[in-house]
C-alpha cells in the first residue's frame, strides 16, 4: 500500500492506494493556509497518522503540490497559494514517519492516476489536460512522467495558440489557457454577447456580463442560443488547436481530458471529445496509428492515486 495526499488550497486529502490504483481507506483535514508552515505540515501529519492506524506500514508517501517541485532533493520550489516555497517537505515529513516521500506537481500527478487507474488505463504514453480555471496538464512516457530538467515540465496551458491574443497571467499573450479554460470559454462567451443584443447570456447573467460561467454558457447552448452556440463552437476549435500541437509533438497513445468542462452539463463531455477528436484527427501529421481521444475517469482521486503511486 502507499500514501497518496493531495495538498490543495481549501483541503488536504489523502488515501491508503493499492499497486493498482485502488483506494481502500480516506482521511481529509481543511488546509489552515494562513496558519503559516506549521499549520499546513500539522495537516499532512494529521492525516498520515489517521491512515496509518490499524494498518501495516506503506512502502511510501507521495504528495501532490499546486506548483514546481524538485523530486530528486525532496524541496517545493514554489507554489503560490501555501507557504511552503523553498521548503524541503520530504526531509521534514521523512523524520515523522521514516517512510520514502515523493513530491510531485499536483496535475503531473493526476496524469500519473488517470494513466495507472483511469482514463487512459493500459497506454504507455499519455498526454493528460485538465480544463478548469485554467489549464494544466502532464506528460507520461514509457509509464513514466516527464517532468523535464527543472521538474516543471508539462505546463501545457502555456503552449501559445494565437501570437498576440489575450494577456495571459503568465505575461504572454496568446496562450492556450486564455482560451480553453473555463475563464476563457467565459471570455469568449462575453465577446459574443457583444454582438448579439438579444442572446439569452444576458438575461441569465442579469445583464452583468462578469457573472457569466460555464452553466450559464452552456444552459443557453442548451437552449439553442446563437451567441452560446458560437462561443461553444469557438472553444472547441481553440481547445482543439492547442490539443492538435502537442499531439503531433508528442504522438501518445491516449490524449486524457479532465477538469470540470468535460463535466458540464449532460452528455457534453461526450460530446467535446468527439469534436475534439475529430478536429485532431484531420489536422494530425500521423497518418498510420491515431491517438485515442479519451476522457478522464477518476474525478479528484486523480491527483491522490497518482501522488500515492510516484513511488511505485
Amino acid at each position: 500500500m502507499y500514501i497518496g495526499i493531495d495538498l490543495g488550497g481549501t483541503n488536504i486529502a489523502a488515501a491508503l492506494v493499492s499497486a493498482e490504483g485502488n483506494i481502500t481507506k480516506r482521511a481529509s483535514v481543511p488546509t489552515d493556509r494562513h496558519g503559516g508552515l506549521d499549520a499546513v505540515l500539522g495537516g499532512m501529519r494529521s492525516v498520515c497518522i489517521e491512515l496509518l492506524g490499524g494498518t501495516e506500514a506503506p512502502h511510501s508517501i507521495g504528495i501532490g503540490v499546486p506548483g514546481a517541485v524538485n523530486n530528486d532533493t525532496g524541496e517545493v520550489i514554489f507554489t503560490p497559494n501555501l507557504p511552503l516555497s523553498g521548503v524541503n517537505l520530504a526531509q521534514m515529513l521523512r523524520k515523522d514517519f521514516g517512510l520514502p516521500i515523493y513530491l510531485g506537481n499536483d496535475a503531473n500527478c493526476a496524469a500519473l492516476g488517470e494513466t495507472i487507474a483511469g482514463g487512459a488505463k493500459g497506454a504507455r504514453n499519455v498526454v493528460f489536460i485538465t480544463l478548469g480555471t485554467g489549464v494544466g496538464g502532464g506528460i507520461v512516457i514509457d509509464g513514466k512522467l516527464y517532468t523535464g530538467v527543472n521538474g516543471a515540465a508539462g505546463e501545457l496551458g502555456h503552449l501559445v495558440i494565437i501570437s498576440g491574443g489575450r494577456e495571459c497571467g503568465c505575461g504572454r499573450k496568446g496562450c492556450w489557457e486564455t482560451y480553453a479554460s473555463a475563464s476563457g470559454l467565459n471570455r469568449t462567451a462575453i465577446e459574443f454577447m457583444r454582438t448579439h443584443d438579444k442572446s439569452e447570456l444576458w438575461e441569465l447573467c442579469g445583464g452583468q456580463p462578469e457573472k457569466v460561467d460555464g452553466r450559464i454558457v452552456f444552459a443557453a447552448y442548451r437552449d439553442g442560443d446563437a451567441a452560446a452556440k458560437l462561443a461553444v463552437e469557438q472553444y472547441i476549435m481553440h481547445l482543439a488547436a492547442g490539443a492538435v500541437s502537442i499531439i503531433n509533438v508528442f504522438q501518445p497513445e491516449m490524449f486524457c481530458v479532465g477538469g470540470g468542462i468535460s463535466n458540464a452539463w449532460d452528455c457534453f463531455g461526450e460530446r467535446l471529445i468527439a469534436a475534439i477528436g475529430a478536429e485532431v484527427y484531420t489536422r494530425t501529421s500521423a497518418n498510420t496509428a491515431q491517438t485515442k481521444i479519451t476522457k478522464a475517469a477518476l474525478g479528484n482521486d486523480a491527483g491522490i492515486i497518482g501522488a500515492a503511486l510516484l513511488g511505485r
